[in-house]
């Protein structure tokens, strides 16, 4: 499983330990990515998604899954967040 966020696409960074004595050894900065289940209000379905408790956050923030999507530019999102989109943007236009 890639240790990435579904939204906004947050990865693993990487990084170097520094001991005492300036010894360098390599690290990897993991996201807290978490499963959750996301209510779609448009599409009456619940998501099941990998995102990181900073998007998800960001997410309850903006009123749910579809006000984050709707807010978001395309730009940021990943490509099964656009899929998403265009699904709830469709249902919305009465399509």
């Amino acid at each position: 499983m890639a240790r990435v966020c579904a939204l906004t696409g947050t990865k693993v960074r990487y990084g170097n330990n520094v001991s005492h004595s300036h010894r360098v050894t390599h690290r990897r900065f993991e996201p807290n990515l978490q499963k959750v289940r996301l209510q779609s209000e448009a599409l009456g379905v619940a998501v099941p998604m990998n995102i990181s408790t900073r998007a998800l956050r960001t997410v309850q923030k903006k009123g749910g899954l579809d006000g984050f999507l709707m807010t978001t530019a395309d730009a940021k999102l990943q490509p099964e967040a656009l899929r998403l989109k265009n699904k709830i943007r469709r249902k919305l236009m009465g399509r």
